[in-house]
């Protein structure tokens, strides 16, 4: 499902979306099975660099919320994922630039009419930290062409928004733990070793996690969220 005006051109970027997941190589476990189940929404936006359709953005992913809120299974995945045609060029650094730019503008727009899920943390630096929209909590994940990940290098910049409680859900039930070793071995069989970013729950902020690139001792996140 494309939830933007529906074209070829943004057809044909969804297509290779779905075909990158389906790689029988690919880790994540979850999200083809989000994909099996037809429970991946998409919106493709221009650029990323250009806040023009934040707005529209911003009701895909309302919409999205609204959507899981009701129908959602504890034992299935959802996400929502945001693909942007350009830049078509560029580096992990400037993604990861970008990214926090468009999370810094949704979360601006989002607190004018919309309180911070109270369940997790709004400090970029704590190990309860996920981002927020619509009260919803989110574990983002990016990709673009420049990373150094083979997992996230897909051929345009994208954001994938995780709904934060479906990972509580898994430790609650004590199915977390083996879904994480899962894809942390089909990561080493498809990239090579496995992701330097990844830190087990509650050892560090998962800002670290969210572009995929891997920042020094001395990074602080840019995001401000302005409660």
């Amino acid at each position: 499902m494309i939830n933007c005006k529906s074209n070829k051109d943004s057809d044909n970027i969804v297509e290779r979306f779905e075909e990158f997941l389906s790689d029988k190589n690919f880790p994540c476990v979850a999200a083809k099975a989000a994909l099996k189940r037809k429970h991946i929404k998409f919106f493709v936006a221009d650029h990323m660099a250009c806040p023009k359709d934040d707005h529209s953005i911003l009701q895909f992913l309302y919409n999205f919320v609204e959507e899981y809120r009701i129908n959602k299974d504890e034992s299935q995945f959802y996400s929502a994922v945001v693909i942007f045609k350009n830049p078509a060029d560029i580096s992990e650094k400037e993604f990861d630039a970008l990214l926090w730019q468009r999370l810094q503008s949704f979360s601006d727009i989002d607190l004018e009419n919309y309180s911070y899920d109270n369940r997790v943390s709004s400090n970029p630096s704590s190990e309860n930290f996920s981002f927020s929209l619509m009260g919803e909590a989110f574990f983002v994940i990016g990709l673009n062409p420049g990373s150094s990940r083979f997992a996230r290098s897909f051929k345009y910049p994208a954001l994938v928004f995780n709904p934060h409680q479906q990972f509580e859900e898994l430790r609650k039930n004590n199915q977390y733990e083996k879904l994480k070793n899962i894809v942390r071995k089909r990561d080493v069989n498809f990239s090579g070793s496995v992701n330097p970013t990844l830190a087990n729950f509650g050892e560090s902020s998962e800002v670290h996690q969210y572009s995929g690139m891997q920042h020094n001792a001395e990074w602080k996140c840019p995001l401000q969220i302005n409660r």
